[in-house]
């Protein structure tokens, strides 16, 4: 992504006409844009505050997951995110009736970083983050963050954040994130560990 964003990997496509909106997805049928938006950033900042984020994140689920697993497991919650934009978008344009959202185009990697944090929480259920001079139990920690960004970097995507933690939520919560698993497992043959407690003990698939 970084050698992508100072032109070492030279593509074929403008940031514009990658980003991701419903209108594109759904209307224009342009798929490509479910990832590629995700691959391209907005300014050297956005993109620092991502990857040291990922970085962070990243480290402590990969170690969990397995190389492979990770990887395939960054795959599929990247598109989730992108299909919770889109469903986003075509939900509240139509319960606000108002086309913004369907015509709001987002590109970067924040929507996944978000999930990956809704995931790195509930590994840790109990514990606790330090955002803005608060200490904050984990599982609100995401929620916390959004709302402080969408305060202070108004030019940020809230509608992209919020996708990441639902699509997170999805993941952790549901269970798509079981068949997620079992398909995952299924192609690397490695056993994914879930530290959540349940009923029965750690969660294994």
């Amino acid at each position: 992504i970084a050698l992508l964003f100072i032109g070492v990997i030279k593509v074929p496509w403008e940031k514009r006409e990658v980003c991701i909106s419903a209108e594109a997805i759904i209307k224009q049928r342009d798929y490509r844009r479910l990832f590629l938006s995700i691959v391209e950033h907005g300014s050297d900042m956005h993109l620092y505050y991502n990857m040291i984020s990922f970085l962070v994140k990243g480290r402590s689920l990969e170690r969990r997951y397995g190389s492979t697993n990770f990887a395939f497991l960054l795959v599929m919650i990247s598109a989730l995110t992108s299909a919770m934009y889109v469903g986003l978008g075509a939900g509240l344009a139509k319960f606000l009736q108002d086309d913004y959202y369907m015509m709001s185009c987002a590109i970067g990697f924040s929507g996944v970083i978000f999930a990956l944090k809704v995931l790195t929480s509930s590994e840790q259920p109990n514990g606790s983050e330090y955002i803005a001079g608060m200490w904050i139990p984990k599982k609100y920690a995401a929620w916390v963050e959004l709302l402080i960004i969408h305060l202070l970097v108004p030019n940020a995507s809230f509608m992209g954040h919020l996708a990441g933690i639902l699509a997170g939520l999805v993941y952790t919560s549901t269970p798509i994130g079981t068949i997620m698993d079992e398909f995952i497992v299924s192609i690397t043959g490695e056993p994914i560990i879930h530290y959540r407690p349940s009923a029965y003990g750690w969660n294994i698939n």
